[in-house]
């Protein structure tokens, strides 16, 4: 009764502190509009939920939210495909793509990039951010000249914004003064130009084309630029099933996350490409990957059966060759019960002597020749041969048997 009792208490104690386990810290995220994705993402976790996430307390971004994580202080981080590797650091899956844009006024007169440029006062993130290195690499190869534009932080009156986002029409269009700038044509991808240059130099980035009309009159022409996916991270010691489940989670409420921020989940597939990625893959993310792959009995079951086939083959011929060799030995032992019986056949009452001491030679030749193949394993010493040596006997026995 007391181990019944226990077990029952074992099993009542046991899916509460499960649950527990797959609760999930998220780091809040630093920007405004990836901190409503999260926002969204724990809003929509419900009863039937694998896993639980809550937000920490303090917001968090880049490299800061990567440590965190590292150092145990939350469990799971979104952030830019762009931090600098890291051992302790895995990929979960990407989840959206921000996509550089470059936004200047609209009354901002500019033929080229490097008009566009002089004397304009810029705001790229902060120092060492993703948009500023990829400004400050697109604008490498020009002739600028000594200090053609300034930067500025984020609350000054700015002539260009560079910055890494998802796509979002409806914040652009609170600036209705305000264009996108593109980086060439559609037509120039792979064809050599910057942008492949700069996805050549930053293999974690894409080529991007936004298309006419996404933000308004500020797309009037396809807008081409480059994107790099915002990444769920997680410590490589985070349990395999619990990072399975997350996934599946993810997946479920793709649908719903596509509806509350539009053009931004779609491209979120069930088998997602995690090649980009500048961190190694979960080995949860790669359990999730390789579920419809055959198993290792499915994968090799033509070899299988092809080997199976082969073996039978190999057994039916090793059996037909043992039938054909034991029938060469019979024949062979037939051939001496043949001429032991035309022997035998021969001795009659009037037989001479010198008749029976030639049978009897031709006997014993007869022996001998048996012997000696049954030596070289010619013959079999089974029941046929000793009936044919007892055939023998008896021959040479009547043979005695006459003279006398």
């Amino acid at each position: 009764m007391i181990r019944l009792l226990l077990l029952f208490v074992i099993a009542l104690v046991l899916p509460s502190c499960d649950r527990d386990s797959r609760e999930l810290v998220l780091v809040r995220p630093a920007s405004e509009i990836d901190q409503e994705i999260a926002e969204s993402l724990v809003g929509l976790m419900d009863d039937e939920s694998s896993v639980a996430i809550k937000l920490s307390q303090e917001s968090l971004a880049g490299a800061e939210a990567v440590l965190a994580i590292a150092e145990g202080r939350a469990d799971v981080a979104l952030i830019s495909n762009d931090q600098p590797y890291r051992q302790d650091i895995a990929t979960v899956m990407p989840l959206y793509a921000t996509v550089f844009h470059i936004v200047h006024l609209g009354d901002r007169e500019a033929n080229d990039f490097t008009d566009l440029l002089r004397n304009a006062g810029v705001y790229a993130g902060e120092p060492g951010s993703a948009s500023r290195r990829v400004f400050q690499r697109l604008t490498a190869s020009l002739d600028l000249g000594e200090e053609p534009y300034r930067f500025l932080d984020r609350s000054a009156d700015v002539d260009l914004a560079v910055v890494f986002a998802p796509i979002s029409p409806d914040r652009l269009a609170e600036y209705p003064d305000v264009k996108l700038w593109s980086i060439g044509t559609p037509e120039q991808i792979d064809q050599g130009g910057v942008i492949d240059s700069l996805v050549l130099l930053n293999p974690h980035f894409r080529p991007f084309v936004i298309p006419v009309g996404t933000y308004g009159d500020a797309t009037a022409t396809p807008i081409v630029t480059i994107a790099v996916d915002k990444i769920i991270v997680a410590r490589t010691d985070l349990d395999q099933s619990v990072v399975y489940d997350l996934i599946n989670e993810m997946l479920r409420l793709r649908p719903a996350l596509g509806t509350i921020h539009p053009g931004l989940f779609q491209q979120v597939e069930d088998d997602f490409d995690v090649s980009r990625s500048r961190f190694a893959v979960h080995p949860g993310t790669q359990d999730y990957l390789q579920r419809s792959e055959p198993t290792f009995v499915e994968r090799y079951s033509g070899v299988a059966e092809v080997l199976v086939t082969l073996m039978i083959a190999a057994i039916s011929a090793s059996i037909a060759g043992v039938r054909i060799y034991a029938r060469r030995r019979k024949n062979r032992i037939d051939r001496f019960y043949t001429s032991a019986l035309e022997i035998q056949n021969r001795i009659t009452p009037s037989m001479d002597v010198g008749a029976r001491e030639q049978a009897t030679t031709q006997l014993r030749e007869l022996q001998d020749e048996a012997f000696a193949l049954l030596v070289d394993e010619k013959l079999a010493a089974d029941e046929s041969f000793r009936i044919f040596m007892a055939l023998c006997n008896d021959v040479l026995r009547q043979l005695q048997e006459e003279r006398c």
